[in-house]
């Protein structure tokens, strides 16, 4: 299963609980690669339009694009 897959089926299998991740949920998915690399993964599918990041000021999180509640709330879809 390719990394991405991996994340977005992650993401998925979670969707009735949260909606929203922070990077160490995604480093425990990883445990043989390195911040940098699951950093890239994440960005890659950021790019792709299938993640969205969320940011606080001091914490960013990740999810799928258009889940959860903060995205309806901001007005985004």
């Amino acid at each position: 299963m390719a990394d991405k897959d991996v994340v977005v089926d992650f993401l998925k299998g979670k969707s009735s609980s949260k909606s929203k991740f922070y990077f160490k949920d995604f480093q425990e998915l990883f445990p043989d690669k390195g911040p940098r690399e699951v950093k890239k993964i994440l960005t890659q599918l950021v790019n792709e339009e299938v993640l969205e990041f969320w940011s606080s000021g001091s914490t960013t999180m990740y999810g799928l694009k258009g889940a959860g509640k903060q995205s309806h709330a901001e007005g985004e879809d």
